[in-house]
């Protein structure tokens, strides 16, 4: 029996087209281990701190204010879950919290993190997955639920706001309230967005800013202009 002829590459079988869809990456046994471990030292932190907080949007209290987009600069992380208990504890509508989390690796070990809170983990940002992350978080505030985004995030630059946080507000019709988190005592990481990690018994302001809307039928300038109020807010209120 003679050999089968080998493929010339005009009879070759096509290759088959990878699917449109991106599969984020799953944290590994040890990432999960290393995230409860982030979170055990996190509420450990926690509890010493010594809290201050400024409620320029009316948050806490009168009546509960509802679902919003939370914005908070990328390096503000490690201390982003106190303020959402509190949120819950004190009966607010929303029944839960949804974070935009990166698809990468390092984006596997920080959704096991706030899985330890409670928080539902979407995998995306502006490089991969945007639009399917986009959908899935409109199926959380459909549910009810508030959003939190680093618009900075995950790649920066620091301190600049990218489109995620106002396409998502334009689309839901959420307002966007700006969060910052303001430590004494700090580490300050070698990131590009100089990450910081609270020192106990640091003392910690948190400012909830006014709420930002973005109209339905919002023009590309007048989001331009709205982004810009938004980034002037967040660094307004954010002490380095």
């Amino acid at each position: 029996m003679s050999a089968a002829p080998t493929p010339t590459p005009d009879t070759r079988r096509p290759k088959r087209k990878v699917s449109g869809v991106v599969i984020p990456h799953q944290p590994k046994w040890h990432q999960r281990l290393a995230a409860w471990l982030v979170a055990s030292s996190i509420r450990a932190v926690a509890v010493t701190l010594r809290y201050r907080w400024e409620d320029r949007a009316n948050h806490f209290g009168g009546s509960p204010s509802g679902p919003a987009i939370y914005c908070f600069w990328h390096n503000r992380l490690a201390l982003c879950i106190v303020p959402y208990w509190h949120y819950l504890q004190l009966g607010r509508v929303a029944p839960g919290m949804a974070a935009l989390v990166s698809a990468s690796k390092d984006g596997g070990f920080l959704s096991g993190v706030l899985e330890h809170f409670g928080v539902e983990p979407v995998r995306g940002s502006s490089s991969r997955r945007g639009g399917q992350a986009m959908l899935e978080l409109t199926t959380w505030v459909d549910r009810g639920y508030s959003v939190s985004i680093t618009p900075d995030g995950p790649r920066g630059p620091c301190y600049e706001v990218q489109e995620g946080a106002l396409s998502l507000a334009q689309l839901t019709g959420l307002p966007i309230v700006p969060f910052a988190c303001n430590l004494g005592w700090k580490i300050r990481l070698k990131s590009w967005d100089q990450f910081q990690i609270p020192l106990p018994f640091s003392r910690c302001k948190m400012i909830f800013e006014q709420p930002i809307r973005v109209p339905h039928e919002a023009t590309d300038a007048e989001r331009e202009a709205i982004r810009q109020r938004l980034e002037l807010a967040l660094r307004a209120i954010t002490i380095d």
